[in-house]
């Protein structure tokens, strides 16, 4: 089955984006292009591989380690909508299979203003994909802002938000690093 997305890579033991070790998927497609992006050949919806069953499966077998703590979603863009429609089935089942696992999202998109105050409220699948997602590193790399100091994050705008626990008191909550 073809979910209508490609993905760049898939990182099977990936200690940078998010913490301990992790599997991390760099979907393709980017509609942000911002200046200094460390993986600019994603921008392209259609650079890379298809993203089928057997790619969930793969990413599923990766996490079945118990020194993986979870699954990093990274691109390219993984909130740009067609990439929503094919992470989905994706996060549903890791969830599924490895609650205890972490899905951490990096999104060039404002979590409060673009995907709370929009993207929810146009598409189902944004809602459901946040109830699976916990945490997000939001806001477009700004080369200017770059510090390689940061945990986690590129530039220093980017925020590291605690989904699950923001969506329960309706504000946001950052993430305890």
């Amino acid at each position: 089955m073809r979910l209508n997305m490609n993905y760049a890579d898939i990182k099977e033991y990936d200690v940078s984006n998010g913490p301990g070790v992790r599997v991390s998927l760099f979907v393709s497609g980017c509609n942000h292009h911002c200046k200094g992006c460390f993986n600019e050949c994603a921008w392209d919806f259609n650079y890379g591989n298809k993203f089928t069953e057997e790619t969930i499966q793969k990413v599923l077998d990766d996490l079945d380690k118990d020194y993986i703590s979870g699954l990093t979603l990274l691109g390219g863009e993984p909130l740009e909508y067609a990439n929503q429609k094919g992470i989905l089935p994706l996060v549903k089942r890791v969830k599924e299979k490895y609650p205890e696992k972490t899905i951490w999202c990096y999104t060039g998109f404002d979590y409060e203003k673009d995907v709370v105050g929009n993207m929810e409220k146009k598409w189902d699948e944004t809602k459901e994909l946040m109830s699976y997602i916990d945490v997000v590193v939001d806001g477009k790399f700004e080369e200017d802002k770059k510090d390689m100091k940061l945990k986690f994050r590129g530039s220093s705008n980017q925020r590291i938000i605690d989904v699950q626990k923001s969506s329960k008191a309706h504000k946001l909550i950052n993430y305890d690093i």
